[in-house]
């Protein structure tokens, strides 16, 4: 939808540096459409809402924002959804506003205002002026995290922007902005230090120049957060932020150091704020003086944990009812005395909420599992089920037919679901299953029977799980002596590439099991630094304790066994050390002091190890928990000894998170960062962005399935994707990039699948209202590359169809044409189908159905004269050769058909089913070539008549009227096919002969096997049919037309008039 401004993503800041186009590397991904990744969800189970605005004259008209899937629009009060920030350099959301005077002006802040451990930050403030068509950055690039966006309501050129700052560190961008000319520059009007940020920022509705901020003392590191300090402070002005009046513990707040606050002003009647507040003892507050003085109202049931949850929200029409979001949706009807839960069946963790302000009964609130609306005030909601948010830690594959994908979601459990379905609809949320609930992160599937998965929660809660029954066997290691086994919150888990019961797990130590779990010995010592120091997760959280797990540290992240030697294990740690072991664990070598670049204690989470050299492996390091944003990755061959960084912050944008190499074209590298998704052609030498058809999001696990080819993609916030088959990218690696120079290639197909397709599951007719995840097709994709003109230009571009179908490149004398021309040919040499596809300049791919050429039935309609011809069976399984060509070029390759997998099919039935095909094809061209001898008859009496215009008036009248009973003859000898050309209505034509034509069709179609006897019986009446049919026919030509012909020829008349 999107054409962001380009130029604005020009600004240069530390946060990253674009560098394109690449010296090394440059392709121009506008010739890559056709591999654009598909989105497969699932939406179901959806993630993390973070901001919601609504335009008040037209509430349908629906923006929310994501902790890290952009920003989404729904023009249908919530039923269509599609995203709109698809082109920005980020993907997470912190604010969302909307100019209600003007609501094509919509002001987005980016970096998630909810700082957990697995917190997502920004890069700025961006506007859009067409309602989310197209955005441009506005400035404040290092403020890292935006909460709340203020537009003035009489000057909208006067906007205010809530900064967090960094979650990880001081930095000096954090406090209230604001801008006095549409964001052209920014003003820093309220700031404390340099640890301390804006967490709300609530505007007086009668006044806009009266102000109410909530600063929050706030830091994280790897092992520990800190929410509450001497920054932390509530801050009122009078005139519009030029000036500042803090509110203290004189006025009725709490003494000592304060943490995150809430606020909300009582749109009905603006001398009444609220102000739930983290201190000591965490209150609800209450002021009836418009922020002068305040008053503690509750210290009960207003929720529990103030860093993450801190949002309320006052009734727009009752003063006395606030709304509060924490695990819970709860509301007051008394001014905050007392709460009560509602919202029961939502998902929990509540983060954005938003209520009409002339109808409160209309609300929608946002939580880490989506989206709910409720049009009667919250007693009932429906949750929005086509939003694909899904935070993936990790993913998995299988070998099934289609593959499935596995993997673990933040806040929203553990989950299997298809890379395709052979069914009509496409991929929808019911086959996706859920395995696993609490905070997913990685799922394994057995190896020899993937009935069975292992899969995780947090703290090193792992389980192995039957699929089939949802049996559940947990088999979290102990250690033998009692010691306390430390767990990462997203714990490492791996495979055994060398025994199916065999799986590895990491606490402090790596566990190995050989019997699925069972039981476990330990195989190594503590790998970690052990620093007692940073063992305190129990004490995290400041003024208010949050020992959730996720701060434990010292722990094992990473996991990679090498699949070539099965004594070579590699390990990561989350305190910085890289372990290798060569003996199956009996010896370590700690390697991170060989790590060019990368600070003692940084993250090692990911590690990809080659599939044919166990000295080879891919190490990700990332350090922005202790705010350095650096993207790092190395290369070593040699198990460590030395290592290469192959990323850093010239090339690639966003902190490194998963990296894998393409086992068949070893240079071919897939990157994912917190900015989306980077390819190398050259090992690692130059990167660029894949942004065709794929957002800046962040891209936490890869896999490359070894069959298919395919990349999957588990993304943090946009849910999964698939990029099908990359061997064309394969081979542009291979050669260097040189594939692309040649003028036309078409590149190995993958094999092909005589699927049998299921009905709908669920709904048949979901309208808008369910996800539809992007299906794959199992029949034969071809790929092909058309070299694009070198001379073309963007004008070139701009040329309507027509002009670009007229225009073709030419190269040495020969011509490349706007259309490919594929042949089919069995292993004989036969021609079986011929068929057309459109070209364009660059990747195409399209679909061979894996059926022959068919025959034409008998229709009134004449077939075009640059149509295909029609399509017949389906092909038997085996080897086919594919010819295809463009003007004077062409290139063949073959592709391998398999029949549908989950059939027993006898190749003699199928031998005999394509026999009956063959006598039916010839029946349906008899009676076709019967049908237009009367079509042909028809036009011949009306040249006739044309002809004898100045014949004499008495023969002429004998002739036309001889044709006229001739032509109602033909009518009704056409009536024996199909109904009357002029007939309107329903009616079932059950005798007709193209109705028996195609209930021969019904018993032949999709068979996969023998005729049954009933096949067989319909086939002997149609042949019946048409001999009956044709006959009449045939008796027709001979004596009616050929008298008719005669009487004709036996005219004397000249063209020319006496």
């Amino acid at each position: 939808m999107q054409m962001i401004q380009k130029l604005s993503w020009l600004l240069v800041f530390s946060l990253s540096v674009l560098s394109f186009p690449l010296v090394g590397q440059n392709i121009d991904l506008d010739h890559f459409e056709a591999l654009a990744p598909r989105s497969i969800g699932p939406a179901g189970m959806s993630g993390r809402v973070t901001t919601i605005d609504v335009v008040n004259a037209q509430p349908n008209r629906i923006y929310i924002g994501t902790a890290s899937g952009g920003v989404w629009y729904s023009g249908s009060g919530g039923i269509k959804w599609e995203p709109v920030f698809e082109d920005a350099p980020l993907q997470s959301i912190g604010a969302l506003a909307i100019n209600q005077n003007n609501p094509d002006e919509i002001w987005v802040g980016t970096g998630e205002g909810n700082p957990r451990n697995s917190h997502n930050s920004g890069a700025g403030i961006f506007k859009s002026i067409d309602g989310g068509k197209n955005w441009k950055r506005m400035g404040l690039e290092h403020t890292r995290t935006i909460h709340r966006i203020i537009i003035h309501r009489d000057n909208p050129e006067v906007v205010y922007a809530a900064a967090l700052g960094s979650a990880w560190g001081p930095n000096p961008e954090r406090g209230v902005f604001r801008t006095e000319d549409g964001g052209e520059t920014w003003e820093k009007v309220l700031f404390v230090n340099d640890y301390t940020g804006c967490a709300d920022l609530v505007v007086d509705p009668s006044n806009p120049n009266k102000l109410i901020a909530a600063m929050w003392e706030f830091g994280r590191k790897p092992w520990f957060f800190n929410s509450g300090g001497e920054g932390s402070g509530l801050y009122v002005s009078f005139d519009g932020g030029d000036s500042w009046e803090e509110r203290t513990s004189e006025d009725g707040l709490p003494k000592g150091d304060l943490g995150r606050m809430g606020l909300a002003i009582a749109p009905s009647k603006p001398s009444i704020v609220y102000a739930l507040i983290e201190a000591k003892k965490n209150g609800f507050y209450k002021s009836t003086d418009g922020g002068f003085k305040w008053k503690l109202v509750s210290t009960e049931d207003i929720g529990n944990r103030p860093f993450y949850y801190a949002d309320i929200f006052a009734d727009p029409q009752n003063e006395n009812r606030i709304f509060n979001l924490w695990s819970y949706l709860s509301k007051s009807e008394d001014g905050g005395k007392t709460f009560e839960l509602f919202g029961r069946g939502t998902h929990p963790d509540h983060h954005a909420f938003w209520v009409h302000p002339d109808n409160p009964a209309y609300m929608i609130e946002g939580n880490d599992g989506g989206l709910n609306i409720s049009h009667d005030g919250g007693d009932t909601w429906r949750f929005v089920q086509t939003l694909p948010l899904a935070q993936f830690y990790h993913i998995s594959v299988d070998m099934d037919i289609p593959y499935n994908i596995a993997g673990g979601m933040q806040d929203n459990g553990s989950w299997v679901g298809p890379s395709s379905v052979w069914e009509y609809g496409g991929i929808q949320n019911t086959d996706w299953q859920e395995v696993y609930f609490g905070d997913g992160f990685d799922v394994v599937f057995r190896p020899d029977n993937n009935r069975y998965v292992y899969a995780m929660s947090q703290g090193g809660n792992v389980s192995y799980i039957d699929r089939e029954t949802g049996k559940s066997r947990f088999v979290k290691p102990v250690h033998p002596e009692g010691e306390e086994l430390r767990f990462n919150w997203n714990a490492a888990i791996a495979q055994n590439p060398f025994h199916d019961c065999g799986i590895y797990f990491g606490s402090q130590y790596v566990h190995k099991s050989m019997d699925c779990g069972l039981t476990w010995a330990i195989i190594s010592p503590d790998l970690t630094t052990n620093d007692s120091t940073r063992q305190r997760q129990f004490e995290s959280g400041g003024l208010t304790i949050d020992d959730t797990r996720a701060e434990n540290f010292t722990t094992i992240l990473a996991i990679a066994p090498s699949p070539v030697d099965e004594d070579v294990i590699w390990v990561g740690t989350d305190d910085g050390h890289l372990q290798l072991t060569r003996d199956g664990g009996k010896s370590w070598t700690e390697l991170s002091s060989r790590l060019p670049g990368a600070r003692p204690g940084s993250w090692i989470p990911y590690i990809e190890v080659s599939q044919s050299n166990a000295g080879e492996a891919f190490v990700i390091v990332n350090d922005y928990r202790r705010n350095d944003w650096r993207p790092m990755a190395y290369h070593t061959t040699d198990f460590g000894a030395t290592f290469e960084r192959i990323a850093d912050e010239d090339q690639v944008e966003g902190h490194a998170l998963s990296i894998v190499q393409d086992p068949d074209a070893p240079n071919l590298l897939w990157l994912g960062t917190d900015y989306g998704l980077y390819f190398s052609l050259n090992g690692g030498g130059d990167w660029q962005q894949w942004d065709q058809g794929f957002p800046a999001t962040p891209v936490r696990d890869l896999k490359i399935h070894p069959r298919d080819k395919d990349l999957i993609i588990g993304t943090f916030g946009r849910s999964a994707w698939v990029l099908d088959d990359t061997r064309p990218m394969q081979e542009v690696a291979s050669t260097e990039g040189g594939v692309l120079q040649d003028t036309f290639r078409t590149f190995p197909v993958p094999d092909a699948y005589l699927a049998n397709y299921k009905s709908y599951e669920g709904s048949h007719f979901p309208a808008d209202g369910e996800f539809s995840g992007k299906n794959r097709s199992p029949y034969a994709r071809i790929t092909v590359w058309q070299k694009p003109a070198e001379e073309e230009a963007e004008e070139e571009k701009e040329k309507t169809d027509k002009q670009e179908a007229e225009a073709d490149t030419q190269e040495q004398g020969r011509k490349l044409g706007k259309k490919a021309q594929i042949v089919v040919l069995n292993m004989a040499g036969d021609t079986i189908r011929r068929f057309s596809e459109k070209l364009k300049p660059g990747m195409n791919r399209f679909t061979w159905d894996l059926r022959t050429e068919g025959v034409r039935f008998p229709s009134r309609r004449a077939a075009k004269p640059d149509s295909d011809p029609p399509r017949g069976h389906q092909v038997l399984p085996g080897e086919y050769k594919l010819v295809i060509s463009s003007g004077d070029f062409a290139d063949s390759t073959k592709v391998e058909v398999h029949a549908d997998p989950r059939l027993d099919v006898d190749l003699a039935d199928l031998g005999a089913e394509h026999a009956a095909y063959e006598v039916f094809y010839e029946m349906v061209e008899e009676a076709e070539e019967a049908f237009t001898r009367l079509q042909e008859a028809q036009k011949t009496i009306k040249r006739v008549n044309e002809a004898l215009v100045h014949a004499p008036d008495s023969t002429l009248k004998a002739i036309k009227e001889q044709g006229k009973v001739l032509r109602d003859s033909i009518t009704q000898l056409e009536e024996l096919y199909m109904l009357p050309e002029d007939f309107k209505g329903i009616r079932r034509s059950t005798g007709l002969l193209n109705s028996t034509l195609y209930g021969v069709y019904s018993y032949l179609e999709g068979v996969q096997g023998a005729l049954s006897p009933m096949g067989r019986m319909k086939l002997d009446q149609a042949k019946a049919q048409v001999r009956e049919v044709t006959g009449r026919i045939d008796r027709f030509f001979v004596s009616d037309f050929a008298a008719y012909r005669k009487t004709v020829e036996a005219v004397p008349f000249s063209l020319f008039k006496e």
